[in-house]
């Protein structure tokens, strides 16, 4: 199956010019599927930690958003337990303007500003809006429990 330009230059310039704390590479057997690494963004509950994620390109993209998870656990208020990201950009407020390096860094962006009255755990952002600093003292275990190399 033919890669389209679009998605050759995009992974060229990930690899040329990757966003600081953040790697994505194709995967060698399908380059539609990448293997990505963003490092706990400074001053966050998550700081240290390097998360893996996963990101698949569909067949319709650009016309429809990547499909990006984590696969490292991670205690926050707009990711589930199986890893799933709620966050505008790969949802509703999709744009065939954004790029794969755009949709990476609102993730990393959202690791240092959890947003919990959007949120995709519940029971997380209850914890965060009952004790905001109780959840990110948890959320700094679970990234030295599960994120640290």
């Amino acid at each position: 199956m033919a890669l389209s330009t679009r998605i050759i230059k995009e992974t060229e310039k990930l690899q040329r010019e990757a966003p600081p704390g953040i790697s994505a590479s194709p995967a060698a057997d399908n380059a539609r599927y990448f293997k990505v690494v963003i490092a706990g963004p400074p001053q966050s509950s998550y700081e240290g930690g390097v998360f893996s994620l996963e990101l698949f390109l569909p067949e319709e993209y650009p016309m429809v958003p990547p499909k990006v998870r984590f696969l490292t656990k991670i205690y926050h208020p707009n990711v589930d337990k199986v890893g799933r990201i709620c966050l505008d950009i790969i949802k509703d407020k999709w744009s065939p303007a954004l790029q794969i390096n755009k949709v990476l860094l609102s993730i990393q962006l959202l690791m240092s500003s959890p947003n919990p009255d959007d949120p995709l755990a519940n029971d997380v952002a209850e914890h965060w809006k009952k004790d905001e600093q109780d959840a990110m003292k948890t959320a700094r275990l679970w990234t030295q429990r599960y994120a640290m190399q």
